[in-house]
């Protein structure tokens, strides 16, 4: 099998972008990954597609094994990722069903496996910048030339799910200044940059959080009807973007380690 450069990551189905693709099951020191992995061609690139809560859907997010999610996709050659999903507001000047290339992130979790790197040999790694800054130009440019609503920054908080947040939790988070907020861009992007990798997170806004004035209680059944409304505009974005994207530079992603010894 030939080399895999590029990975994505997505919650389902509705946003693979392989028209024709073949399963690989692969084992990690971490096991399994949370599906098996699809690979194809978008363009002229190849590019590996993996569900990051299982062929069901029926994974939480506390539940996600993201270290073997990643660790694979490393084993097929992957060193670019794009990582899908959907997020909720903390302000209301975004536009339901638009998009947000993140820029930073909060971690609010608990309890995952957060670091390939825990006890013996033990790295610190920057996280600085947590995306690859030219990876994610790549997809902002390709929304805007596809008249796609875009934001090329926002800060998402990363709750510990599968609940929502009270809204006394979610008015805090507003008042600090925090943009958006979901959860499973952490640990998967900091375990990208842990193995070197390039990561970025594209997410669909799929409602305002309760602790925005007005707002309301967010339900899952919204958030359901609001992707399904707009999901064509992430494929749309990833059938565009992916092609684009070009060989690992030696950026700040692919030289994480150089100075993470203690």
């Amino acid at each position: 099998m030939s080399r895999v450069g590029i990975g994505v990551i997505g919650n389902g189905n509705e946003v693979n972008p392989l028209d024709e693709s073949e399963l690989v099951e692969i084992e990690t020191p971490y096991g399994k990954p949370s599906s098996p992995i699809a690979i194809g061609e978008v363009g002229d690139k190849r590019v590996a597609f993996l569900l990051r809560r299982g062929p069901d859907r029926d994974l939480a997010p506390p539940q996600i094994p993201n270290r073997a999610n990643l660790w694979a996709l490393k084993e097929l050659g992957v060193r670019r990722i794009v990582g899908v999903g959907v997020c909720g507001a903390l302000r209301m000047d975004v536009e339901l069903g638009g998009l947000v290339v993140f820029d930073q992130f909060v971690d609010r979790t608990w309890g995952r496996e957060h670091s390939y790197y825990l006890g013996h040999g033990t790295k610190l790694v920057s996280e600085a910048n947590p995306f690859c800054r030219d990876l994610g130009g790549t997809l902002v440019t390709s929304a805007r030339e596809l008249d796609l609503p875009v934001q090329a920054t926002g800060t998402v908080v990363v709750i510990q799910g599968p609940r929502f947040s009270t809204q006394a939790e979610s008015e805090l988070y507003r008042m600090v200044g925090w943009d958006f907020i979901d959860m499973i861009t952490y640990p998967e992007c900091h375990l990208a940059r842990e193995l070197e990798l390039c990561y970025a997170h594209v997410a669909m806004v799929t409602d305002y959080d309760v602790g925005v004035l007005g707002a309301g209680a967010v339900t899952g059944a919204a958030i359901a009807r609001v992707f399904a409304q707009k999901r064509e505009r992430l494929l749309a974005l990833l059938r565009a973007a992916l092609p684009k994207i070009g060989r690992q530079p030696e950026d700040e992603c692919a030289t994480a380690l150089a100075l993470a010894e203690v």
